[in-house]
C-alpha cells in the first residue's frame, strides 16, 4: 500500500505549481500587504487541503485528471486558509505560526487584518471567475463560518460546561466547514450528481473534524519546536478542546485551576499534567477515528473508486501525525 508521505510525492508537480500560482494570484499592486501575505504563504504548511481537493477531483471524475478549475479551487481554499490563520493568530495572540513569528509581530495587528482582508478580497475574485454560481454559493458561506465559529469560541472562552457537542460544533465553524465545500465544490466542476455532491461534502465535514481534533491533541502533546507554534495556546487562551473536556469529567481539580483561569505560574503545568494523566488524549482519539471513519462511508458511490482509495491514505496520514 502507498504511503502516507508518497501521496506528497505523487502530487509534488501539482504542489509545486500551486506554490508558484499561490503567488502569481496575490499580486504585487500593494507591496506591504503583497509582503506580509507572502512571509506567511513561504513558511510552507501541510497543504492538506489542496491535496484532497487534487484526491476527490480525481476520485469524482471518470478519467482521474485534475482539470484547471480543479487546480484554481485547490489553490482558492489555500488562499482562504491562510486568510482565516491571519485573522486567527490576532485573537489568539498567537506569536509563532509555521516556525515563524506570525504577521501581525513581524509587521503589525493593522497590516495584519489588511491582508487577511486582502486574501478573502482576491479568493473571491478568483472564486467569481471559476463561472460556476453553485461553486460560488458553496464556498461563500464558509466566510460566514469562520465568523460564526469565532463568536462561538469567543462566548465559550474559559467555559468548563462546554459539551463535546458544542465543541464539534465550533470545530465545523473554524476548520471542517472550509474542507466539505472545497470537497463539495470539486464534485460540482465534475458534473456529479447531487447524492454524490453531498456525500464529498460529508466526506469533507468529518475528515475536515477529525484533523482538528488530532491538532488538539497535538496542542496538549507537542512540543513548540515540532508545532511551529506556541504549544498548549488554547488551553492558555480558555479555548478547550477535546482532550480536556474529556479529562474535566474525570479530574474535578482541573475545573478549580481553569476557573482560576491559570492566575499561578505553576497552574499551566498542572493542568497539563492532569490531562496527560487522564483518559483524555485517548477519548479524543477515538473521537477523531469515529470522524474518520464517517468520512470513509461516503467515498463508496464516487465515479472512481480506484482514485477514492487514496483519499485512505489520508486518513491515515491524518491519525499517523499523533505518534
Amino acid at each position: 500500500m502507498i504511503q502516507p508521505k508518497n501521496i506528497f510525492s505523487i502530487l509534488n508537480n501539482e504542489l509545486e505549481n500551486l506554490n508558484i500560482n499561490l503567488t502569481n494570484m496575490i499580486g504585487a499592486r500593494h507591496p506591504i500587504l503583497y509582503a506580509a501575505s507572502q512571509y506567511l504563504f513561504n513558511a510552507g504548511g501541510k497543504r492538506i487541503r489542496p491535496i484532497i481537493i487534487m484526491l476527490i477531483s480525481q476520485a469524482t471524475s471518470n478519467n482521474s485528471d485534475i482539470t484547471s478549475s480543479h487546480k484554481r479551487l485547490a489553490e482558492i481554499t489555500e488562499i482562504i486558509h491562510t486568510a482565516s490563520l491571519l485573522h486567527d493568530d490576532i485573537i489568539d495572540e498567537c506569536t509563532m505560526r509555521r516556525g515563524i513569528n506570525t504577521v501581525h509581530n513581524t509587521f503589525n495587528t493593522k497590516i495584519a487584518v489588511l491582508a487577511g482582508d486582502f486574501l478573502f478580497a482576491q479568493s473571491s475574485w478568483y472564486l467569481a471567475n471559476l463561472n460556476n454560481l453553485d461553486v460560488v454559493k458553496t464556498i461563500s458561506k464558509v466566510i460566514t463560518d469562520f465568523a460564526e465559529g469565532e463568536v462561538r469560541q469567543g462566548l465559550m472562552n474559559f467555559d468548563i460546561r462546554m459539551s463535546i457537542h458544542q465543541y464539534i460544533e465550533k470545530s465545523f465553524y473554524k476548520t471542517a466547514s472550509l474542507i466539505a465545500a472545497s470537497c463539495k465544490s470539486a464534485a460540482i466542476l465534475n458534473k456529479n450528481n447531487i447524492k454524490q455532491q453531498n456525500a464529498c461534502y460529508i466526506y469533507g465535514k468529518h475528515i475536515g473534524l477529525a484533523f482538528q481534533i488530532i491538532d488538539d491533541i497535538l496542542d496538549i502533546t507537542g512540543s513548540t519546536q515540532s508545532l511551529g507554534k506556541s504549544s498548549s495556546s488554547d488551553l492558555k487562551n480558555g479555548n478547550f478542546t477535546a482532550p480536556v473536556l474529556f479529562a474535566l469529567i474525570d479530574f474535578p481539580l482541573l475545573q478549580t485551576i481553569i476557573n482560576q483561569e491559570f492566575e499561578n505560574e505553576q497552574d499551566m503545568f498542572r493542568a497539563l499534567n492532569i490531562i496527560k494523566q487522564s483518559q483524555g488524549i485517548k477519548k479524543a482519539k477515538d473521537l477523531a477515528e469515529e470522524h474518520i471513519q464517517a468520512s470513509l462511508n461516503n467515498l463508496k458511490i464516487l465515479t472512481n473508486i480506484a482514485q477514492a482509495n487514496f483519499l485512505l491514505i489520508i486518513s491515515k496520514y491524518i491519525l499517523e501525525r499523533i505518534y
